[in-house]
């Protein structure tokens, strides 16, 4: 994490930085479905620390607010009373499209 602190997270452009926060949103609701609980807040425990360097990132100062609801999502759902209703499903399309966006950046 050190590394990604150190600049090369804002290398990334966005759609690769929400993709990787999404691999371990996923990770989290994958092992959060197994009953692991200690490894699902591990991998939440990163997708916030990422989308939080994400927040932090310069470039992506215009979205502010679609980035400080998501970890807003993102703590309710797992931490909170899930008040905004989100589902394993919903999170999870909602993180695949900017994988899908990524892989379309890199030409792949």
């Amino acid at each position: 994490m050190k590394t990604l602190a150190d600049g090369r997270w804002f290398e990334l452009s966005l759609m690769e930085q929400l993709a990787n926060v999404g691999c371990d949103v996923d990770r989290a609701i994958r092992w959060k479905q197994k009953n692991k609980v200690v490894y699902s807040e591990d991998a939440l425990s990163r997708a916030l620390n990422l989308l939080n360097l994400t927040i932090q990132d310069p470039k992506n100062r215009t979205r502010l607010r679609e980035l400080g609801r998501m970890r807003e999502v993102l703590k309710d759902y797992f931490i909170g009373d899930n008040n905004y209703c989100y589902t394993d499903e919903a999170l999870q399309k909602y993180f695949i499209d900017y994988n899908y966006l990524a892989a379309i950046q890199k030409g792949k």
